[in-house]
């Protein structure tokens, strides 16, 4: 057993046990007798299932997405629920996006939740994570699980878990769900078994109920006003927004929406793109050339479970320039605090949400306008945590990360890229009655807050020897952090992990008010922030820069813009990425 390949072998073989169906025993052997490298990773440890649920590539194997893999976190899951709403008639809603496998491996999980005497709720077709997190309180649900791996590789599917507050995981119950699917050590703990009474399927009516709700959240009438004639280009990449968002827009009082029909078909393959993810440009393409032939003003995307928002815009040239996180983040946070003061409707305890690497322009915005802005660790669900916290003494206005996810109002608590879309397309309308583009707005927003640059550099690790180089890389950092970066001295360190900040010239140290995360922050003394995280859902570990500049005047922007872009690359230089 010290022997690893033995040990591998060992896991393996137990799976060639009768409890597996024979597609899967056939499989399993045929990995034995070749003895690759595909079986050492597929069995050199069990798929975690980790604070928001499993996510891995499909296949066979304890390390794979697979029916028994499922079966095991979902029996987990049932165990926990029944422990914690005893005596209650428990209730789960299911959702799924268009990769492989998402619609077998809902029915899988529907199967298992029945047969342990849980009501389901299931989607009649793929659905993108919004609307699930909307439907457990509009349902109320104990709980939800939406199959998607989000924007990852087609190799990949995911499970993710949502409590009866519509947020993913959070403690007690990440943890709480988490010890009751390891205790799941065999696959004859898993009741299989349809119960066909407990399951109900919902279908588009309960589409329309969500639209309902998010059009209370319109901040301006662009079906009324000047600017409902915006032209816009939209592309689901394939994914599970094809239907819901183009209603939600018209729904918003946009109608002059232009698709491109290839990437309307929902497709695991995503045939028509290197990768499904809207903040890759290539991703881009077919929507920008769509949307240069029917002279469009706004250019949308979303990843394949419809909670990230990727945006086009044209600049002063007339020209389209891709937003970045950041800048689609500072513009619906300036405009929802903008109508909200205008309308008179800031009463003094409103607050907004935003993630540890996300541009702290967003707080720049908040601040100037009287409303608290709140840091949490990377991971929306956190943000979702802080609106279950506060409310119903504090209003949650708006929130989002860098890494292209935002919600308007607390309809949902999860990223959601449906009402992102609508109200970056009633942004668009507002500047347009007011004689600007959205290109204009952002300087303005930048001349008026603070220019703030940002890059992201993403190292891929793969396998057991990748997860082993991103620690390493984490724990020398930790260990050995520099003292000069690019020729600016570190001032300060901030140690999530650890939980402890360091002012270096001071020589102190602070506690850090957050739960404990594998994540390194290093501050230079001209105020650049460079931040280390491994990403919790891909085998990468992320760098994240910032630096923020001053603008004069909007024409000042191109040059200064250059400047920082500059410092960004000298510092990136100076590091292993």
């Amino acid at each position: 057993m010290n022997n690893p390949n033995t040990e591998i072998l060992n896991r393996a073989r137990k799976w060639l046990d009768e409890s597996f169906d024979k597609d899967t025993r056939e499989c399993v052997q045929a990995m034995i007798d070749e003895n690759t490298n595909e079986l050492a990773d597929a069995f050199y440890k069990d798929l975690e299932f980790g604070t928001g649920g499993l996510r891995g590539i499909m296949g066979v194997g304890t390390n794979r997405m697979n029916k028994y893999t499922v079966g095991m976190a979902t029996q987990g899951l049932a165990n926990y629920l029944r422990q914690s709403f005893t005596g209650k008639d428990i209730r789960v809603v299911i959702a799924h996006d268009c990769r492989h496998n998402s619609s077998y491996f809902s029915e899988v999980t529907a199967e298992v939740l029945s047969a342990n005497g849980i009501y389901v709720y299931l989607f009649d077709e793929l659905r993108p994570v919004p609307l699930l997190s909307f439907a457990i309180r509009e349902l109320g649900c104990h709980a939800g699980i939406v199959i998607t791996a989000s924007h990852n590789p087609k190799e990949y599917n995911g499970y993710k878990v949502y409590w009866d507050d519509g947020g993913q995981l959070v403690p007690p119950h990440d943890n709480g769900v988490t010890g009751e699917v390891k205790k799941i050590d065999s696959v004859a703990s898993i009741r299989f078994g349809r119960v066909v009474d407990r399951i109900t399927i919902l279908d588009e009516s309960f589409d329309r109920k969500y639209i309902e709700k998010l059009r209370s959240l319109s901040l301006y009438q662009a079906d009324s006003a000047e600017g409902h004639d915006l032209k816009i280009v939209f592309s689901p990449i394939h994914g599970a927004t094809v239907k819901l968002l183009p209603m939600a827009l018209r729904a918003f009082g946009f109608n002059n929406l232009y698709n491109i029909p290839e990437q309307d078909i929902p497709d695991g393959n995503f045939p028509t793109v290197a990768s499904p993810n809207p903040e890759e440009p290539a991703a881009f393409e077919m929507a920008l050339k769509k949307a240069e032939e029917v002279h469009a003003d706004l250019v949308m995307a979303t990843d394949p479970d419809g909670d990230r928002l990727g945006a086009a815009i044209r600049d002063s040239s007339g020209a389209f320039m891709l937003l970045n996180g950041n800048q689609t983040a500072a513009l619906l946070t300036w405009y929802v605090i903008h109508m909200m003061k205008e309308q008179g409707r800031l009463k003094g305890n409103e607050y907004i949400v935003k993630t540890i690497v996300t541009s702290d322009l967003l707080a720049e915005i908040a601040m100037a306008n009287g409303v608290d802005c709140l840091n949490v660790l990377t991971g929306f669900k956190y943000i979702a945590e802080k609106i279950r916290q506060l409310e119903p003494d504090q209003e949650f206005l708006c929130g989002g990360e860098e890494s292209y996810g935002f919600l308007v109002g607390d309809l949902v608590r999860d990223k959601d890229a449906v009402i992102s879309c609508c109200m970056l397309a009633e942004a668009f309308a507002w500047a347009k009655s007011q004689r600007l583009s959205l290109y204009d707005l952002l300087l303005q927003i930048y001349a008026e807050h603070g220019l703030y640059v940002d890059s992201l550099v993403s190292l891929t690790r793969k396998g057991m020897q990748g997860a082993s180089e991103i620690k390493a890389m984490m724990d020398d950092f930790r260990q050995h952090p520099p003292v000069e970066i690019n020729g600016k001295t570190v001032a300060r360190i901030i140690d999530y992990k650890l939980r402890i900040e360091r002012d270096i010239y001071q020589g102190e140290q602070y506690p850090v008010e957050l739960p404990a995360s594998d994540v390194l922050q290093l501050i230079l003394e001209d105020g650049t922030l460079i931040t280390m995280r491994p990403s919790g859902t891909e085998p990468k570990i992320k760098f994240y820069f910032s630096c923020r500049g001053k603008l004069k005047s909007p024409d000042d922007y191109p040059g200064e813009r250059a400047r920082l872009l500059e410092n960004i690359a000298a510092v990136r230089k100076t590091l292993p990425t």
